[in-house]
């Protein structure tokens, strides 16, 4: 069993409009964008990244806008509820906040003795913000939301699955254990792990295979301290038996990815070197910021992405 991951680091989602995306998690969830870069296979599409204030691992919902893309199908095989925490005796706020900016679908309910609010995002994103009591990570409280209610980062992500045990005997593998089971959903948690530490396994045996598209999520990545500590990682799942790929240089942290039995693709990213490695931290996610692989296009690129603030 592996014990060099901390929880999630981020969870990376598709979109249909950037400046749709963008409104939605600065404006209407108050989270900070901490920085607006491109898609390192597609440079014409943004990558955008929100967190808190220094874009901690466990907090960053990240994504690429493509123009006109057609909305995905939800169902197995995909992350289908991306879960942030907020404080206790909150979500009346949210309540009223998501219900005044004209975000439809709210639901509530408990989860695991949790409050919990369901809403959907613009592509029709399942997500989820559920009241913790003594989260005392600090939340970024610029973007017009008190401390009171603000979002802390995640809280869990729950994995839609037409049969869990292969990916549960996974997650135990990677250092989760098993916390509970209700519902036929099973939760793992991750034990002295960095506040997004949890992961709900949903049972779906006669639900369809998710179709890709907006609103789904792309791949759910988890987090550990350094480069060292991924190779680790790397070899140990390698010897497992899954294909894992070289390590790939993020910019703002090194990733490998794999495929789960589940068929979610994983990754495993690095804390280091953060988002502050090309901009001052009082500036995050102002300009725009290319892979050296395509700065000699930055007239080209600009000229192409859609503006974000209208």
């Amino acid at each position: 069993m592996l014990n060099q991951i901390k929880g999630l680091h981020h969870v990376t989602s598709m979109a249909e409009d950037a400046r749709t995306n963008n409104r939605f998690f600065t404006n209407a969830l108050g989270l900070r964008r901490v920085k607006k870069t491109v898609n390192f296979d597609a440079p014409d599409v943004y990558h955008l990244y929100y967190g808190d204030e220094t874009g901690s691992p466990g907090s960053i919902m990240t994504y690429f806008p493509f123009p006109k893309m057609a909305q995905g199908r939800p169902g197995t095989g995909e992350v289908g509820t991306t879960v942030f925490s907020v404080p206790e005796g909150s979500l009346g706020f949210w309540s009223d906040r998501l219900t005044k900016l004209g975000v439809s679908g709210l639901k509530a309910d408990e989860s695991f003795g949790q409050k919990r609010l369901h809403f959907p995002g613009p592509d029709g994103d399942g997500f989820a913000l559920v009241e913790v009591r003594d989260d005392d990570r600090k939340p970024w409280t610029h973007g017009g939301i008190g401390e009171d209610h603000a979002i802390r980062g995640f809280h869990s992500v729950a994995m839609r699955l037409r049969d869990e045990g292969a990916t549960s005997e996974l997650l135990k593998f990677m250092g989760y254990e098993v916390q509970e089971e209700r519902d036929g959903v099973k939760r793992l948690m991750m034990p002295n792990g960095n506040g997004a530490h949890l992961v709900d396994l949903e049972t779906m045996p006669n639900t369809s295979r998710a179709l890709p598209g907006a609103g789904s999520v792309h791949h759910v990545a988890f987090a550990v301290d350094n480069r060292e500590k991924q190779l680790e990682v790397r070899k140990a799942l390698m010897d497992t038996g899954y294909q894992v790929t070289p390590v790939i240089d993020r910019d703002y942290f090194w990733a490998i990815y794999f495929r789960t039995p589940g068929g979610i693709l994983f990754e495993v990213a690095t804390n280091e070197p953060g988002f502050d490695r090309d901009e001052d931290t009082a500036h995050l996610g102002e300009a725009l910021k290319l892979p050296q692989q395509h700065a000699h296009l930055r007239q080209l690129i600009e000229q192409h992405l859609q503006p974000l603030e209208a």
